[in-house]
């Protein structure tokens, strides 16, 4: 708050209204850390088995002409869909990725390029929510038209409550190394001064690659889903004494 000062008054009074004047607010000063100060970085994992398979599927096709291009697209491509569908996947877990034409070139020698056709596109990103049911519904995609496959992309569905774990592994960590420290060194931990949390990396599975053709004596596609890690990391501040 600024306090207004008659220019008129003696100097004595402009003194005092001055002295009077509320003082700026002090921002407070942040506890004094009067022992020895310990940074612990500590990681908590568990494991959990993926329920979830990303797959994106494709249909790759090529005309004369562009409209010719995309209309044979078209047909494999709901023909795709439908086998999706048909197979139990919900509406929900397909979802359109990208829609591409583009011109097919021919290149001479001190001549300009011709077109020779038109190569048209169309991906969708599929969620298995059933994993061992996964590679029979890729073949299915493959015996529709799909001659693009990529995937899979393992992963758990709702994953929060085994972060909470793994920071409930991470700080227990970070508290039993920082008794270690005190120990050795013959002092006690006081307190906890600071906690910040780190990367928070599943490391997933090794996508598989998958065939684009299989013939009637070949096995079925196979998805195995193994283990993923839920990791945190934390940097936790101690004070010893």
């Amino acid at each position: 708050m600024t306090k207004l000062i008659n220019p008129g008054l003696p100097l004595m009074a402009i003194l005092a209204a001055i002295a009077s004047a509320p003082a700026p607010a002090q921002q407070a000063n942040p506890p004094v850390l009067a022992g020895t100060r310990l940074d612990i970085v500590a990681n908590g994992e568990v494991s959990a088995v993926p329920d979830v398979a990303l797959i994106g599927a494709g249909v790759v096709t090529q005309a004369a002409k562009a409209a010719e291009a995309m209309a044979e697209n078209a047909r494999r491509t709901a023909a795709t869909i439908a086998a999706l569908k048909k197979a139990g996947i919900a509406d929900r877990d397909i979802q359109t990725s990208s829609i591409n034409l583009s011109p097919q070139y021919r290149y001479a020698d001190n001549q300009p390029p011709v077109i020779t056709g038109y190569q048209a596109s169309n991906r969708v990103a599929i969620r298995f929510r059933d994993v061992k049911r996964a590679g029979a519904i890729l073949d299915t995609l493959v015996a529709a038209g799909a001659n693009q496959i990529d995937g899979p992309s393992l992963s758990v569905d709702q994953p929060d409550a085994l972060y909470d774990q793994a920071r409930e592994k991470a700080i227990a960590t970070a508290r039993a190394r920082a008794a270690l420290y005190a120990k050795a060194t013959g002092m006690q931990v006081k307190r906890i001064i600071s906690i910040s949390e780190g990367s928070s990396d599943g490391v997933p599975p090794r996508p598989m690659p998958m065939a684009m053709m299989r013939s009637k004596e070949s096995a079925d596609t196979a998805i195995e889903a193994g283990e993923q890690k839920i990791a945190i990391s934390v940097s936790v501040t101690f004070e010893l004494q």
